[in-house]
């Protein structure tokens, strides 16, 4: 096991083979705010933010705040873009904002809940998708390393939407992206597949292998989302759809086919997961009990 200072939290987790499914962060929206740093350990305590903007930001729940800034580009404009993003229900929104001090009037609460702000405050909605590669180095060693060359890739054939952003969570599984509005998670991502990553997205479809999970759902949901998937091979972005979820199973919708997935979590083990904390955590696992499927009755009135 690697130890000291070479230890990488990533490396370990590929000789671990830590599974990727089920292992993004659930959410109701993510807030983006354009600062270009430097970031700190923890971003929004150690960033030049204002004290009350930081204070304002930092008391968030049910949204995860992410500070973004373009890769080897110079802040120049006289504005700083923000960004909130409703993974459920599939919307991006945007404003630009004169000076950071504006945030303090930000209704956190509300969006942390799922409640969309109104044109009135600003915000107009973005057609097109959103990329942030992690490239949190003071968090973690392994998202500087792994992320940056990443985020240089998909800014070369994305530059409008592409966007460095603050720790995601998971920096075993950097590099990390994160695609919105529909808050997918991918992980150990190379800049050789960012760019058809990214691409597929744009076409609305997902790539199935390197999927953490979508931050709308729970862990294990996300987790049976993607078992469902790689057992139908389909990689339609929007092709299946939650219907309800009953203690271990999870039923999606495909067309005119229900299927529940049962889902077991258990833990094996444990490891250390960052490179910058050397505790031992409890490695998380999960595994497909059965894949069931159930043809959708569209005779009943």
């Amino acid at each position: 096991m690697q130890r000291g200072v070479d230890f990488r939290c990533a490396t370990a987790s590929e000789q671990r083979l830590d599974e990727l499914a089920g292992t993004a962060t659930h959410l109701n929206a993510f807030v983006l705010v354009e600062h270009d740093g430097p970031w700190g350990a923890a971003a929004l305590r150690d960033s030049r933010l204002p004290d009350e903007v930081k204070a304002h930001l930092s008391q968030t729940r049910g949204v995860k705040v992410l500070l973004a800034r373009r890769h080897l580009r110079a802040h120049r404009e006289p504005g700083f873009e923000v960004f909130a993003c409703f993974p459920a229900r599939r919307l991006l929104l945007t404003r630009t904002i004169v000076d950071h001090s504006e945030l303090t009037s930000l209704d956190l609460a509300a969006i942390g809940r799922g409640e969309v702000p109104g044109q009135d405050a600003g915000w107009s909605v973005v057609e097109g998708p959103l990329f942030g590669v992690c490239t949190h180095g003071r968090h973690d060693a392994c998202c500087a390393e792994r992320g940056r060359p990443v985020a240089a890739a998909l800014t070369a054939s994305h530059p409008d939407t592409t966007w460095e952003v603050s720790h995601v969570g998971g920096d075993r599984f950097a590099a990390n992206v994160l695609a919105l509005p529909h808050g997918l998670y991918y992980g150990r991502m190379e800049p050789g597949w960012a760019s058809e990553v990214a691409e597929l997205y744009e076409a609305g479809r997902v790539d199935i292998e390197r999927l953490r999970g979508r931050a709308s759902y729970p862990m294990q949901v996300q987790f049976a989302e993607i078992a469902l998937r790689r057992h139908l091979e389909e990689d339609g972005v929007d092709a299946l759809r939650l219907v309800r979820r009953q203690g271990l199973a999870c039923t999606f919708r495909r067309g005119d086919t229900e299927w529940i997935v049962t889902v077991r979590r258990d833990t094996r083990g444990e490891a250390r997961l960052t490179c910058g904390l050397e505790r031992l955590n409890p490695l998380p696992l999960h595994e497909v009990v059965s894949i069931r499927r159930r043809p959708v009755r569209t005779d009943l009135r």
